[in-house]
């Protein structure tokens, strides 16, 4: 469904990705994961053809996306960049509806099909009652789920997004990847974003892909990914892993530098005590 080939990405001659073949599952949540400035972003825009390839290219449906118009593309696939703003006095029901724009044109105007993805999309977002209110009103969490839900009106298969609970509570983070597990879990939705969050992004990915190096370090189930070496050799960055005890998903502990060092003395200390 989705898929780079020899995909080459870079602004300038700073080159981000380089010859990277990658395909995402269809069907799958699969997460970005990687150090800050790998180019996690930078490949997630240039799957949503808002970044050009310096070389290779990007395949959708067996297709060269760059063969698609804008309003197919737009069609197949919506993309949450980080940090959307809307205007102010936008309310919810009308960002949303801007999520049907797609399917709009001279010959085709507003149809019972587009309002029916619009209240499909304010219903499984839980976003109804707050349709009528201002976007620039609403809590962060709430705020998220209104531009969520614009994607979802898209009705496309494939949803891109980029650090989805950036500057959101432990609370908002988990309302939303919980929503977007169940899309996925309900309506076969394929799920591609962006998460910075090693121990979340192994409880709700099927797909684990590390960037590093401008290449792709390792992708496969988290428990196949998520290791102390590959940590230490993507983040650069001491852990253990162990298991999740609600989920039993790969659950990383990083040791903090300067807090190992404080607790060994003290370990130190009591055992000479001991002694």
């Amino acid at each position: 469904m989705l898929k780079t080939q020899t995909l080459t990405l870079g602004y300038g001659d700073s080159i981000i990705i380089e010859e990277l073949d990658l395909t995402i599952p269809k069907g799958e949540i699969s997460v970005l994961i990687g150090g800050n400035g790998c180019g996690k972003s930078t490949l997630l825009r240039s799957m949503a053809r808002l970044l050009k390839p310096q070389n290779g290219e990007v395949m959708l449906n067996g297709k060269e996306i760059n063969r698609y118009s804008t309003r197919k593309v737009a069609q197949e696939m919506a993309i949450l960049p980080q940090s959307p703003t809307a205007p102010e006095g936008l309310t919810v029901l009308q960002l949303v509806k801007q999520g049907r724009y797609p399917y709009q044109g001279f010959l085709q105007q507003w149809s019972k099909e587009d309002e029916d993805s619009v209240q499909r999309a304010l219903q499984a977002t839980r976003m109804e009652e707050l349709q009528d209110r201002f976007v620039d009103e609403l809590s962060g969490g709430q705020r998220q789920r209104a531009w969520i839900a614009m994607t979802l009106a898209q009705d496309t298969d494939i949803i891109l997004l980029d650090e989805p609970t950036t500057y959101l509570d432990m609370t908002h983070q988990i309302e939303i990847l919980d929503l977007l597990f169940e899309l996925n879990e309900n309506e076969n939705r394929t799920i591609v974003m962006v998460l910075h969050d090693l121990n979340l992004a192994c409880r709700y990915a099927h797909n684990l892909i590390a960037v590093k190096d401008r290449t792709v370090f390792k992708q496969g189930k988290p428990e196949e990914v998520i290791s102390c070496d590959m940590v230490k050799h993507v983040f650069q960055m001491h852990c253990q892993v162990t298991t999740d005890p609600l989920f039993g998903t790969p659950l990383c502990i990083p040791h903090g530098k300067g807090r190992c060092i404080v607790q060994q003395a003290k370990v130190a200390a009591v055992e000479a005590v001991g002694q």
